[in-house]
């Protein structure tokens, strides 16, 4: 099962039928996917599924409905084991950004993390999983699909936001302040952490 947030909402892509309780099935073939995904950021729709028998198929036939855009970020740890938070919108993120022409994802990831932060000397240490959300540019909407890497990094430089991006700030986190963090962060992000289980119980 697939799950892509619309403006922080769960749309789940799935090949099993659920009877509705606090959510709306449709079927992916025939959905009219613009009118879900407007009735999703309008909050009429609060959660959805979208059925298809072949689970294989169901992110493919998401993709001929909407247009994709492909981009990569960094999970970064420093020496001290904190991890690497950029603010904006009102909301701690993690650094990512769209793929450019002729390069492979590893490398916009790591650029993508140098340019919004200010940090170097970055390694890639594991893939991560992928993270689906659909957003709206120039008035259409998008699939975003962003491959996720975990990075370290000694260095110790000072940080600097991308202006021209919107970033207020730039910060190391500790582990209480990673789940201080992800109290005011998005629904892609915390499930990149539930999954990476990085924010240990303790």
């Amino acid at each position: 099962m697939y799950k892509v947030f619309v403006n922080d909402k769960p749309l789940f892509l799935t090949n099993t039928v659920e009877k509705e309780t606090d959510f709306r099935m449709f079927l992916l073939e025939s959905v009219d996917i613009e009118q879900l995904i407007v009735n999703m950021f309008n909050n009429k729709v609060k959660k959805a599924f979208l059925y298809h028998p072949d689970e294989k198929e169901t992110l493919k036939k998401l993709k001929e409905k909407i247009p994709v855009a492909k981009a990569g970020g960094g999970l970064v740890y420093n020496d001290k084991g904190e991890v690497l938070f950029i603010f904006r919108n009102g909301k701690w993120d993690l650094p990512k950004g769209g793929i450019e022409k002729n390069e492979d994802i590893e490398t916009t990831a790591m650029r993508e993390v140098e340019e919004e932060t200010g940090v170097s000397g970055l390694e890639i240490t594991q893939k991560l999983q992928k993270t689906y959300h659909i957003f709206k540019r120039n008035g259409s909407y998008k699939l975003k699909i962003t491959h996720w890497f975990e990075m370290k990094t000694d260095y110790s430089g000072p940080l600097e936001g991308q202006i021209e991006e919107g970033i207020e700030k730039v910060a190391w986190l500790n582990q209480d302040q990673i789940k201080d963090a992800l109290t005011n962060s998005y629904e892609n992000i915390k499930l990149l952490f539930e999954k990476t289980a990085v924010v240990k119980e303790g």
